[in-house]
């Protein structure tokens, strides 16, 4: 189902006004295990980073 422009916006302003970003580098070859780690646990890798930050920082727990 494709998005129209204006739910494209109206993402793009949620995501900007609920959400940091963080740019990850990481060594070639590594970014495809990463994935594939990911998909093996049925994350995204996004999910799979936030749960691996929030048990390392419990701080980052907060509740919206």
């Amino acid at each position: 189902m494709a998005y129209s422009k204006a739910q494209k916006e109206a993402v793009k302003k949620y995501n900007e006004k609920s959400y940091d970003e963080i740019k990850l580098r990481v060594k070639k070859g590594n970014k495809e295990i990463i994935q594939k780690h990911a998909k093996s646990k049925n994350e995204t890798v996004n999910r799979m980073l936030n749960r691996l930050l929030e048990n390392e920082i419990p701080s980052m727990c907060k509740e919206d």
